[in-house]
């Protein structure tokens, strides 16, 4: 089986990759690589940031790996939070207050029309690549559903009447952003002949 480092502390985000990529990829965050490292996200772009994750964890371990970065982009916020959406309310990446802002930055606002963005820079066997998922769809008035983590309780994809946290992960998967980056990785992986 072949192993995947992927640079991030979040277990959603590993659970959520490998309910994609299937068996034949172990994906591995960085706690269970034995990795303590939170890889800042300096940058003004998602592709920069998610090649800054997945350099800095090919410097440190030469293993085959990938990051990723994700923005939720707010058509009447002219893109906000975007490439902050995890600092949106603070540097201490607090979600819940980071929907609080957004919901209030909406206010009554009736165009609520939004989108994920996925990026993910996969470093395999030295070489750097690209992949990029989006999830059009709209911002509820008030966060509905406990399942998932972030912006999921406000998100409606396109295609339905549920919140991303109203879901279950094999449904998310149907619309996920996340997801269909990881599908052009995964169909990269196989006609590389992993």
């Amino acid at each position: 089986m072949t192993t995947l480092l992927f640079a991030t502390n979040n277990q959603n985000k590993v659970t959520e990759i490998q309910s994609v990529v299937g068996r034949q990829i172990e994906v591995i965050g960085l706690s269970q690589a034995g990795i303590q490292l939170d890889i800042p996200e300096p940058h003004n772009t998602l592709e920069e940031n998610a090649s800054e994750k997945s350099r800095t964890v090919y410097g440190l371990t030469g293993m085959n790996c990938f990051g990723e970065d994700t923005g939720l982009e707010v058509l009447a916020l002219n893109g906000e939070p975007g490439v902050k959406s995890a600092r949106y309310a603070g540097e201490e990446k607090d979600f819940g207050n980071n929907l609080k802002k957004l919901l209030a930055r909406l206010g009554s606002e009736q165009d609520r029309r939004a989108r994920f963005r996925a990026v993910i820079s996969l470093i395999w066997n030295g070489t750097e690549y690209s992949f990029q998922g989006i999830c059009e769809g709209r911002i509820s008035f008030e966060p509905r559903g406990s399942a998932g983590f972030g912006y999921d309780p406000v998100f409606i994809p396109a295609g339905s009447d549920k919140t991303f946290a109203e879901m279950d992960l094999d449904e998310k998967n149907k619309f996920s952003h996340r997801k269909k980056a990881a599908d052009q990785l995964v169909l990269f992986l196989r006609e590389s002949g992993f």
